[in-house]
């Protein structure tokens, strides 16, 4: 099977130009087909509170009435994800911006209300991997930012890591796809406060020792119970680390395999 690298960025490479353009020189450099998911979180809140409209987060998720999903389309689907289109097509890229609308590539069941109600939020329910791949065979660059929709003609904001997560197990069916989360640090640290202790290589095996060690902890828990679950459906490997690790030199990463 051919190969596909589904790459995500988070808040803090968008919110850095520099950054940014350098992340985007290295994608457009990467080899092979590929994809391209974004989250823009910072810049929401940064233009809400503009607005003068309240940013809600419950256990570092967003609360998402009406009022939000406005600014979370205007900002994901339009200024961020055009911003980063415009750019890919200065390096020679022919990128194209999504939603999960889009093609209809992504639908979303709104999350149900238990103990909180999250609002206009979606839980990935159908990823449409024989559009995306119409697009990809044609030499586009799918990029894609939070948002899913219903099928009912709903938005919903749906987070960045499992839009690249279930993408990722919907596209293994016809393709060798490999996930490189990347974010501010070098990877899954053995010792948070040493930036360079990283895990290279975690296993199920070894994630359990992690997390029985309580050498992993908090925000990284979810992040890799998503990976576990993508590699589970389909997915060959995942990566995590700065976005260096898009370049042959850089090894300081973590990769993780079943």
């Amino acid at each position: 099977m051919e190969k596909l690298s589904i790459i995500k960025i988070g808040g803090n490479i968008i919110e850095d130009e520099t950054s940014l353009n350098a992340f985007l020189k290295l994608f457009s450099n990467l080899e092979g087909k590929k994809i391209l998911v974004h989250g823009g979180g910072k810049r929401a809140t940064h233009i809400a509170t503009k607005l003068g409209i309240e940013s809600k987060m419950v256990n570092g998720r967003r609360i998402t009435d009406a009022e939000t999903l406005e600014v979370i389309t205007m900002v994901y689907g339009g200024l961020v994800n055009k911003n980063v289109v415009a750019k890919l097509q200065a390096l020679g890229t022919d990128a194209i911006g999504l939603t999960g609308a889009d093609i209809n590539s992504i639908q979303s069941d709104k999350r149900p209300v238990k103990d909180i109600d999250f609002g206009f939020v979606g839980d990935v329910k159908k990823v449409a991997n024989n559009s995306i791949d119409k697009l990809i065979q044609a030499d586009f660059t799918p990029v894609f930012c939070a948002i899913t929709h219903d099928g009912k003609g709903q938005l919903l904001n749906t987070n960045a890591d499992t839009i690249t997560s279930t993408i990722a197990v919907g596209m293994s069916e016809l393709y060798d796809t490999s996930i490189y989360y990347c974010f501010e640090l070098n990877g899954v640290l053995q010792d948070f406060d040493d930036k360079a202790s990283v895990i290279k290589h975690i296993n199920s095996k070894t994630y359990q020792e992690l997390l029985k060690d309580d050498v992993i902890s908090d925000g990284m828990i979810p992040k890799l119970d998503n990976c576990f679950d993508a590699l589970h459906n389909g997915v060959q490997k995942v990566h995590i680390g700065n976005t260096s690790m898009l370049t042959k030199e850089n090894e300081l990463f973590t990769t993780i395999t079943l």
